[in-house]
């Protein structure tokens, strides 16, 4: 391939590196989404993310986070003509996925990171939090302002509502996992007694010993 050529990678490719990407953990460069799906509609109109991941850990970093993967100039330089790029949208989080060239950091609306794909299919985060999560968290939570939007809750929970409606019953899931809980707990309870039981006969078993001599 020649100097400078871009590696050519389809939309559904960069999709697909976007959410593996979205669930990577932070020691990995990533930001550890819990959940991270692909194309999903937000809505019975407006924005379709190509990618949107969740996290729910606790820390300031939870919330949304977004990538819209690029293939080419025009598809990029179009997506500020977007209507819900003018207020709200998806996503505190934000980022670009696009080879590797195809997109400079200064071209890129405020607020929003750079993700670059090498022709390895290699991940590179050029610009946004995630360039922070390898330092230590206090670095990181002084750049979180920076990169955080106000993101559209009404349309994020309408996809989350039908995204989850698709994986099935929630509550026989949710009775399912109670249920293993208890047995857990139930389990855990009795290899206690036995070990207890083992300890009691083997002290038992000294003193009889002892007695003995």
């Amino acid at each position: 391939m020649p100097e400078g050529t871009l590696f050519e990678y389809s939309h559904a490719d960069l999709c697909t590196l976007a959410v593996k990407w979205l669930k990577r953990p932070n020691s990995a460069g990533g930001p550890g989404c819990h959940v991270a799906v692909s194309e999903c509609r937000s809505g019975w109109t407006g924005e379709i993310p190509d990618a949107i991941g969740f996290r729910a850990a606790g820390s300031d970093d939870d919330g949304s986070i977004v990538v819209e993967c690029k293939t080419s100039r025009s598809d990029f330089l179009a997506d500020k003509k977007k209507a819900h790029r003018a207020g709200g949208g998806l996503g505190n989080f934000r980022y670009f996925m696009a080879p590797e060239g195809l997109i400079s950091p200064s071209e890129l609306p405020e607020g929003w990171g750079l993700l670059t794909v090498n022709n390895r299919g290699h991940v590179k985060v050029v610009a946004g939090l995630a360039v922070h999560y390898r330092e230590s968290w206090g670095a990181t939570r002084a750049h979180m302002a920076t990169w955080r939007h106000d993101a559209d809750r009404h349309r994020e929970q309408f996809l989350l509502v039908k995204l989850l409606h698709r994986v099935g019953d929630p509550e026989a899931l949710n009775q399912n996992l109670r249920n293993a809980y208890a047995e857990q707990r139930r389990l855990i309870n009795r290899v206690n007694e036995l070990n207890d039981q083992i300890r009691h006969q083997r002290l038992q078993h000294y003193t009889e010993r002892a007695q003995a001599t």
